[in-house]
């Protein structure tokens, strides 16, 4: 075996150094999640919570690993986004923005950390509200809920991309909703959060994906944003996009001073994770950002929106597919919903009904006390909001 296949070999989930990075970025992401939720409040600047995230996420990365050798990478691995009501994602503003958060806002909170470029995501839906979601409102919520059940239990070995596909679009219909078009589930991999196999979650004309096959320790972020819109969302002002990546593998001389500072700044401190302008200083960021994306130097996550009125929710979780089952290992649990929907469809019943863990070849009796797999009820929108409490108390472990 070359030092290369001896390398990647130790790279993937069989190592159980390397699950452990994942499984601790992924209780670092969970908790600054949580940080967020709590101070998703009427009145609060969306910057402020979006740099909450971000500093937690450094704070708590950078207790980690202080005295080995070797420098490990770790910290952010995507910016924290707080994309309300009608704004699908990527809403991560700069420090100057003034917007707030109002009673009834339907906010989506969406970030991620790695620890030696193992990389845990999570995307959640939080309404500002007591009590309750009831209507239209629960009805987006459930969807994308129960849509990430139903993907946990088919992104498995042997299964392929477009089951998850279909699966996921024929859930959000039983909803009266749409998937949103574009979104990708990508796989993950040490310092790469857009792998090349990927789960389109409602194909468009302008995008196609090869068609995989999940396999045995692989990593996967599973994407998925209902809208009771049409699901196909709009860029409507360049302007707020803040959030970019290097594209590693273009290159092009900058003609502007400004370009050139602060695409030497990124190279320093982002060389491969997205990163938000935030971070950059904002009166060069603003000249020197255009002709580093107009020459493709950086590759842009806009802002996209559906239309005014429309209902959006989003969630994303990193599942680990060990030997021994799928493992979510982040998320967060929902509030109460009260949909206008039930779900009564065989098919997605049989779906939510599969466990998540790989039965032991042989047999053998089970052990007293020990719980078996849980499942969704799919009876009803209130019941589908409790398995995501069950699996974040197995999954979110270290």
């Amino acid at each position: 075996m070359s030092d290369d296949e001896r390398e990647e070999k130790e790279l993937d989930l069989t190592s159980p150094e390397v699950v452990t990075k994942y499984k601790n970025a992924a209780e670092i992401v969970n908790k600054a999640l949580q940080l967020v939720v709590k101070e998703c409040k009427p009145k609060a600047k969306i910057v402020d919570l979006c740099e909450k995230g971000d500093s937690f996420i450094r704070e708590q990365t950078g207790n980690m690993y202080k005295n080995v050798k070797k420098k490990i990478e770790r910290g952010v691995a995507f910016p924290t986004c707080v994309s309300v009501n009608n704004i699908v994602c990527h809403l991560s503003p700069l420090a100057s923005d003034e917007r707030v958060l109002e009673e009834g806002d339907i906010v989506k909170i969406d970030m991620g950390c790695h620890i030696d470029g193992f990389i845990a995501v999570v995307a959640h839906t939080h309404v500002i509200k007591d009590g309750a979601i009831t209507g239209r409102a629960a009805d987006v919520l459930a969807a994308a809920n129960t849509a990430a059940e139903v993907a946990l239990r088919l992104v498995r070995p042997g299964k392929k991309n477009k089951d998850v596909s279909d699966a996921i679009q024929k859930v959000a219909s039983a909803y009266d909703c749409k998937i949103v078009e574009g979104v990708l589930s990508h796989q993950l991999k040490q310092f790469v959060v857009d792998g090349n196999k990927v789960i389109l979650s409602a194909s468009n004309p302008d995008t196609r994906v090869d068609d995989i096959e999940f396999e045995e320790n692989e990593v996967y972020a599973v994407d998925i944003v209902t809208s009771t819109g049409d699901g196909k969302p709009k860029l409507l002002d360049e302007k707020e996009t803040t959030i970019y990546k290097r594209a590693v593998d273009k290159n092009y001389h900058l003609k502007m001073k400004a370009s050139r500072f602060i695409f030497s700044e990124i190279s320093q401190k982002f060389p491969i994770m997205p990163f938000s302008a935030r971070a950059l200083e904002e009166k060069r960021a603003r000249l020197g950002l255009v002709e580093c994306v107009n020459h493709d130097l950086l590759q842009p996550y806009p802002v996209l929106h559906e239309k005014p009125g429309d209902y959006v929710a989003h969630i994303k979780f990193t599942v680990l597919l060990m030997p021994n089952g799928s493992d979510r290992i982040t998320s967060h649990p929902l509030q109460e919903l009260q949909a206008t929907k039930v779900i009564d469809d065989p098919e997605i019943k049989a779906w939510l009904a599969l466990g998540t863990k790989t039965k032991k070849k042989g047999g053998g009796k089970k052990k007293k006390g020990k719980k078996a797999d849980k499942t969704v009820d799919a009876a009803g929108a209130e019941a589908e909001a409790e398995p995501m409490d069950e699996t974040t108390e197995a999954a979110s472990q270290p």
